[in-house]
């Protein structure tokens, strides 16, 4: 396992070491052992989740509030997406800022997200299975959103607008400066 580190404290890019011959490959996705030594952060994941998307599906960017935020450990299984992650910490000196990453079932790359942030995903291939590790229970009442063409954000989302398929819900998410006076991590 190697760790990446982005501009954004907390948040990790890690690369796997596999091991392939003509039969398929191997490779360990989580060591927790090997993660606490590599980064120095404990998390002990209590939920999986797994999505599959075709392109242009965007999913976000929603965070959980108070005691029901989650770390998360993302990762695609095929396909490819553009991951991002928005520093939702008021007192951090990067707030407001995000981190992007391209994921892909090919390159086996995982994105460490820790609470306190925003994550979204949107599909750049024809389809994309998604996978993720969360170290809290989703809670409902707990979730929030930013919308994704949030302008103070800046993202690049990498798909013409008109190529972007949101849910209803997330096409009614708040810019961050319109919700920044309720969020509690």
């Amino acid at each position: 396992m190697q760790i990446e580190y982005t501009p954004i404290e907390g948040c990790f890019i890690i690369h796997d070491t596999f091991f392939g011959d003509s039969r398929g490959y191997f490779f360990e996705s989580f060591n927790r052992n090997t993660f606490l030594e590599k980064t120095g952060v404990a998390v002990d994941f209590v939920q999986d989740n797994q999505s599959q998307s075709g392109k242009g599906v965007l999913r976000g960017l929603h965070f959980q509030h108070g005691e029901f935020a989650q770390a998360k450990l993302v990762r695609v299984l095929n396909g490819t997406v553009l991951d991002v992650a928005v520093d939702l910490r008021k007192d951090s000196k990067t707030f407001g800022q995000h981190v992007a990453v391209e994921l892909s079932g090919e390159s086996r790359t995982q994105f460490f997200v820790p609470r306190g942030f925003a994550h979204g995903f949107v599909v750049l291939s024809e389809q994309a299975t998604f996978f993720y590790k969360c170290d809290n229970y989703y809670y409902k009442a707990a979730e929030g959103g930013i919308a994704f063409n949030d302008p103070d954000l800046g993202i690049d989302w990498k798909l013409p607008a008109d190529q972007l398929l949101l849910s209803d819900k997330d096409k009614e998410l708040p810019f961050l400066k319109d919700c920044i006076n309720t969020l509690q991590f």
